[in-house]
């Protein structure tokens, strides 16, 4: 919400929030907000989180599966004949979706190399 939102937007987002159902469960959002050091007694605080939270989760999926499409557009334009038409989504994808948020991946040594362009 930004700083010139009226009090009635604000009372009507929290309305809204009380018939919002995270995906991601509550309480996987209160384990991971005590563990970092934040404690509140304020369920619609957990909610906000829960829902930015999913907001990410939904954006990293839609990103990355646009990177395994333009992969896979080059895949089919590089090479002839019969091709598979499935679209697979790869650690490689997530990493490409991810390094735009500015989270870099690194895999431990002896597991191959992540290759983020």
């Amino acid at each position: 919400m930004a700083q010139d939102d009226s009090p009635e937007q604000v009372e009507q987002f929290l309305q809204q929030l009380d018939k919002f159902h995270p995906t991601l469960p509550e309480s996987v959002t209160e384990y991971h907000l005590r563990k970092s050091g934040f404690h509140t007694t304020d369920p619609r605080a957990v909610k906000t989180v829960s829902l930015a939270a999913q907001k990410l989760l939904a954006d990293l999926a839609h990103d990355a599966l646009q990177y395994a499409k333009m992969r896979t557009a080059q895949a089919k334009k590089g090479s002839g004949g019969k091709q598979d038409n499935r679209l697979i989504l790869t650690t490689q994808d997530l990493t490409w979706a991810l390094k735009n948020y500015g989270v870099s991946v690194h895999k431990p040594e002896g597991l191959g190399p992540v290759v983020a362009g």
